[in-house]
């Protein structure tokens, strides 16, 4: 079986793209035809077909790129210039091959006769539904220059608080791996060197050295087989977090933790309240705009409570009636949503909230920095402490012996 790429138009005349899998370029015109699509050129995909980074040596496209690319395209636009002129002049300039070459594949399509935003779905991992759906309304609006632009501000505040929280993760797992290489240092350097002394002299150790060299034996004989378990663990952990089961466990455990818990909760609360602002706020119906919140969560747990929620509104339900229940949102939220409602004005509301929470996810990041980094000093204390508290006992009873 092959892949083709396909352009075509609906029984409404409306320009249709994509991909098609078939044994044959006749057989996917078949295919085509009777899904009510009449074929205006395929072709056989390009090794590139799946994304211009199908090649593990081809440079990446960053987050900060698309942000650049975004906001680039909103000024030209504004300027007057032709969104498939725009993207050309983009391509010469760029000096990522990879990027070059999407947006060559980007402004043939649309020199093709097909709108922007239907080309963007061929590179659904740089442009998710969210920035598709907000070029398209921006298309239908004739606003696609103001839209591009929110696009690029919102995708620049994403990228801000990852970074944050990033970096409020990043000093201890820092600190946690200094403590490791320490204890490792001391058990499999220092200890192996002075343990040969306790054992001739005959004196009784004491039960944490006794432990420590154990330790030290296991790490410094059988390596190879620390080495198996640590990798056998990172597998498993790869593989979990690819199941549904795996995903599930730690969603869960990631809410619950006492200083990350709140801080990814005010995060995805950001993230998703913004996503829904901006949806309304360039007209996307609102059981779309639901429905991407649940995409962009990145939570199991808040992806479900969003998909719950499409499903009653679909009913008739109130956003804020449907909330109200669920403890995954705050109550002040709710109420501001219920306001929201009845004022027509939901999608200035939602922005605010959003940038509500992104000021208290600032203020979590601080708080959390501030209060983690005495606990693992101390915990790092604690533990090397011990390892040279238990290796000092010995020596102390040496030396009693001789004296």
């Amino acid at each position: 079986m092959m892949q083709f790429e396909y352009l075509a138009r609906d029984n409404s005349g409306k320009m249709q793209s994509g991909t098609v899998t078939a044994d044959s370029a006749n057989e996917a015109a078949r295919k085509l035809r009777n899904d009510g699509l009449y074929t205006l050129s395929i072709n056989e995909a390009r090794p590139v077909a799946s994304g211009p980074t199908s090649s593990i040596f081809a440079k990446r496209i960053s987050h900060s790129d698309i942000v650049y690319l975004s906001s680039q395209l909103a000024v030209m636009v504004d300027a007057g210039i032709p969104i498939a002129s725009a993207i050309g002049g983009l391509a010469k300039q760029s000096d990522n091959p990879t990027m070059q070459s999407m947006l060559e594949r980007i402004q043939q399509d649309v020199e093709g006769g097909l709108d922007f935003s239907a080309a963007l779905t061929k590179f659904p991992k740089y442009f998710d539904g969210v920035y598709v759906n907000l070029v398209k309304a921006g298309e239908v609006s004739g606003l696609l220059g103001a839209l591009l632009e929110r696009i690029a501000s919102q995708m620049r505040n994403d990228l801000e608080q990852r970074q944050k929280v990033r970096g409020a993760l990043m000093y201890p797992g820092v600190m946690m791996a200094m403590c490791l290489g320490a204890c490792a240092f001391l058990l499999t350097f220092v200890l192996p060197k002075i343990s040969p002394m306790f054992v001739a002299r005959g004196i009784e150790l004491p039960t944490p050295t006794i432990v420590m060299m154990s330790a030290s034996h296991i790490l410094t004989h059988y390596w190879w087989a620390c080495l198996l378990g640590m990798g056998g663990l990172a597998g498993f952990w790869w593989y979990a977090r690819k199941q549904w089961w795996g995903r599930l466990a730690y969603d869960w455990t990631i809410l619950r933790l006492p200083v990350l818990g709140p801080l990814m909760r005010k995060s995805i609360l950001a993230r998703t309240t913004r996503t829904f602002a901006a949806m309304l706020n360039a007209g996307v119906p609102v059981l779309d705009g639901i429905q991407l919140c649940a995409a962009v969560s990145e939570n199991v747990f808040y992806e479900q409570a969003w998909k719950d929620l499409a499903d009653k509104v679909m009913t008739g339900r109130q956003i804020h009636e449907v909330l109200e229940s669920n403890p995954l949102f705050p109550k002040t939220l709710v109420q501001m949503i219920g306001s929201g409602e009845q004022t027509g004005k939901l999608g200035m509301v939602l922005g605010r909230v959003g940038n509500y929470y992104d000021a208290e996810v600032s203020i979590a990041i601080k708080s959390a920095t501030s209060l983690l980094e005495p606990i693992m000093v101390a915990g790092m204390g604690v533990i090397v402490g011990s390892l040279a508290l238990a290796m000092l006992l010995p020596i102390f009873k040496l030396s009693s012996h001789v004296g």
